[in-house]
């Protein structure tokens, strides 16, 4: 071996001492520098010059990591297996302690979670697992986030991926949950069937209310209507019987035996088998006699005077009141009809306020 090769040999082993003295460390990371087996320091992000050769540098990434927590089962504190599976993100705070500390962080914080997670799962009720996975996120942070603190390690979050109950469970599950929907449909069954019962009773009392109420305005129109027929029936009767008096008391004698004798001649003329006589049927006779000729005098009869009629009985229109005329009896029955309307307007409003109140209800 000449000269020239060894100074190259010594040339080489010089550059790769010197470029051992050289580690360039990234942003997301930070190194542990040992020397000799003894730790010298924590070398930052960017470019650091060490001791070349009797040095040793270990890398740590210093970005959140996440962890899988493989599938466990665990028997909850009501005695049902529940498969829980879970994820963690943990950070490096102290990369001396993340390496000193613990053979392997990541291993060591997996283990630890599924302790934790099988503790804390063991202490609650099915029912609250499942509806409380926030609750079992917090806790189960809190836990491992004391534990890992003295490796240098945060634990950012943990997340509850799965929790999945045994098949039997499961079978449990919806055997109650089918339960439990029967039994809510049955009472909205019930419920509607109460509600249905009393919308019918009130509708029923309603309509019997608004029946009894029409029987009562009609038999008020009825028995207003019948008034007024027979106050007007009346009237005639009474103008009917002052227009004969007033007539009758102005003939004499013989007038009013024609009367009577016409009288007596349509009796004989009617259909009926039996004939009835007034009391004063000799006088009747006798008067009609005396008009033949047959009584030896005929009596002359005095003309009533209307101021005599009225002085023995009173003034025609203060007894029987005056004559109404077409106007009044017009005016009356449209007051009538009016009245009729007005009532049936009642009615009808009476009618859509009990059919909008069964809508709103």
């Amino acid at each position: 071996m000449n000269v020239t090769t060894i100074a190259i040999l010594l040339a080489v082993m010089a550059v790769a001492a010197i470029l051992s003295g050289v580690k360039v460390v990234q942003p997301y990371e930070q190194a542990v520098y040992m020397r000799l087996g003894k730790f010298i320091r924590v070398l930052d992000q960017g470019l650091n010059f060490i001791c070349p050769l009797i040095n040793q540098v270990v890398k740590l990434d210093l970005r959140t990591q996440v962890l899988d927590v493989p599938r466990q089962e665990v028997i909850t504190k009501d005695n049902s297996p529940v498969n829980v599976d879970a994820i963690i993100y943990i950070k490096i705070t102290d990369p001396k302690n993340a390496f000193f500390e613990v053979t392997d962080y990541r291993r060591a914080t997996v283990y630890l979670a599924q302790t934790s997670l099988r503790s804390i799962i063991g202490e609650m009720e099915l029912d609250e697992i499942l509806s409380s996975r926030e609750k079992i996120n917090l806790q189960l942070r809190d836990v491992l986030d004391e534990s890992t603190d003295k490796w240098g390690v945060k634990i950012d979050a943990v997340e509850i991926r799965e929790v999945d109950p045994a098949m039997k469970v499961k079978e449990s599950m919806e055997e109650q949950t089918s339960a439990e929907r029967r039994r809510r449909a049955a009472i909205l069954s019930a419920d509607g069937e109460k509600r249905a019962a009393i919308l019918s009773a009130e509708g029923h009392r309603q309509s019997m209310i608004l029946e009894a109420e029409g029987q009562r305005q009609s038999m008020i129109l009825k028995a207003e209507g019948k008034r007024l027929a027979t106050i007007l029936e009346s009237q005639g009767e009474a103008q009917k019987l002052r227009i004969m008096s007033v007539g009758a008391s102005v003939l004499d004698s013989k007038a009013l035996s024609i009367l009577s004798m016409e009288t007596l001649k349509k009796i004989g003329d009617g259909q009926a088998s039996k004939m009835y006589f007034p009391l004063e049927l000799t006088k009747l006779v006798d008067g009609i006699s005396q008009y033949m000729g047959a009584s030896n005098s005929v009596p002359e009869r005095e003309i009533a005077n209307i101021s005599d009629v009225e002085k023995a009985v009173g003034r025609a229109d203060d007894i029987l009141g005056s004559i109404p005329t077409v106007e009044d009896i017009k005016n009356q029955i449209e007051e009538s009809n009016r009245i009729i309307k007005e009532e049936e307007k009642e009615v009808n409003e009476t009618q859509e306020d009990i059919t909008t109140s069964k809508m709103i209800e």
